[in-house]
């Protein structure tokens, strides 16, 4: 029984063995059923202090249990993810124990490392020859230039450690209240539903590593090998929020109906402000832009009118008060010429759903890797885009560039 039950139980006893003493003198058979009581509610209180330990040292527990948990993920170490696979010998250490825990939960074999502790693409001696001799400078390492990855920097919200299909209830519209005269009957309204659904999408890296990387390399390629494959998947990632196609990719927020369209082809401080409004009809509060560089260059060099002084229309990475994100993630519009495209909008109404685990596979034997005395490695995650409510975003793809 749980804690609440047993003691609403002996509640219920403590009080029937009260009635029986309302009298001035029990009788053989009430004192007979006052015994009984007493043993029962003798029972039930050992019952309560058993179950009130059991709850304690739940509660006690949680905290612990997650610091292990974190523990165990941050012991995990790509590199001997990968140079398990490459000597062909089971995993040791804490990605074995991971592995063996994503076995359990999913029923998936392999060698899995946590999204927390992920991040590969890697460098043969070749290229990378710096990072194998005594004396290494991870500090000077020159990594390769990325797109900046902004969309969970400008505020969508993650979901983490899903399993399965993910279904979030979604309020179309609401009951509507009225006024009436004397007599008038009332209208009826109601709330009408639809949902909103993350399913598992899947990304992936293919990378060489050489084996003398793998065996020589001193403990700092682990962050370097980390870093660039992740660079890798999240800028794959991002540009696929942003204007993913909805068939292999997730439907990205350039590409899912809703979402308001404004005019920009005539840059101005009336034409921007409209752009807003369309947000504030809706009950909208942007949180942000988000352009190219060249819509970026075109903002940054528009005066907002042709009165002396007058400042530009995006000044200090702001226009009207609110951030740009600037990145070559945002695609033109169109061709001869391409347009540029600029996004207003509240960026918390974006969901990304992430199946948390990565999963690692090496291949010692691709011909061409084979050939360098290299491998190949497979890195795959899991997961979706959603935008919650479209009306809570407003584009214009028509800036001259």
């Amino acid at each position: 029984m749980q804690l609440a039950a047993i003691r609403e139980a002996r509640a219920a006893k403590v009080h029937e063995a009260r009635s029986l003493l309302a009298g001035d003198k029990l009788s053989p058979e009430q004192q007979a059923a006052f015994d009984k009581l007493k043993g029962e509610i003798t029972s039930l209180e050992a019952d309560e202090a058993r179950a009130q330990f059991l709850e304690d040292a739940e509660r006690r527990s949680a905290g612990p249990l997650d610091k292990a948990r974190n523990e165990l993920h941050g012991a995990v170490s790509l590199v001997e993810a990968i140079a398990c696979q490459v000597e062909g010998r089971a995993a040791a250490g804490a990605v074995a124990e991971y592995s063996r825990e994503i076995e359990q939960r999913t029923g998936k074999k392999g060698v899995f490392v946590p999204l927390s502790a992920f991040e590969a693409r890697a460098q043969t001696t070749t290229s990378a020859a710096g990072i194998v001799p005594e004396d290494f400078r991870p500090d000077l390492f020159v990594g390769p230039l990325r797109n900046s990855l902004v969309m969970r920097r400008l505020g969508a919200r993650v979901l983490t450690g899903l399993r399965g299909d993910v279904v979030i209830p979604r309020q179309k519209t609401s009951h509507v209240a009225q006024w009436i005269a004397e007599g008038e009957s009332l209208t009826e309204s109601g709330m009408t539903f639809d949902q909103l659904t993350l399913k598992p999408r899947h990304v992936g890296a293919l990378t060489e590593l050489s084996r003398q990387l793998i065996q020589q390399a001193s403990p700092q390629i682990e962050q370097l090998v980390r870093d660039d494959m992740s660079a890798v998947l999240a800028e794959a990632f991002d540009l696929a929020m942003i204007n993913g196609d909805g068939v292999k990719e997730p439907l990205g927020l350039l590409n899912t109906p809703g979402v308001q369209t404004a005019n920009l082809a005539t840059l101005s401080w009336d034409t921007v402000q409209a752009m807003m409004l369309k947000l504030g009809v809706k009950n909208v509060s942007p949180t942000a832009w988000l352009t190219s560089p060249g819509a970026a260059m075109k903002l940054a060099t528009t005066l907002k009118s042709s009165t002396a002084g007058a400042g530009y229309l995006l000044e200090n990475g702001t226009l009207a008060g609110l951030p740009v994100a600037v990145t070559n993630q945002v695609p033109g519009k169109g061709t001869s010429p391409v347009k540029g495209q600029i996004v207003l909008g509240d960026f918390t109404e974006m969901f990304v759903g992430v199946w948390d685990s990565v999963q690692i596979l090496v291949n010692p034997y691709a011909e061409t890797a084979y050939k360098r005395g290299g491998v190949m490695v497979r890195a795959l995650m899991t997961a979706d885009v959603a935008v919650r409510r479209p009306e809570a975003f407003v584009v214009a793809s028509d800036v001259a560039l």
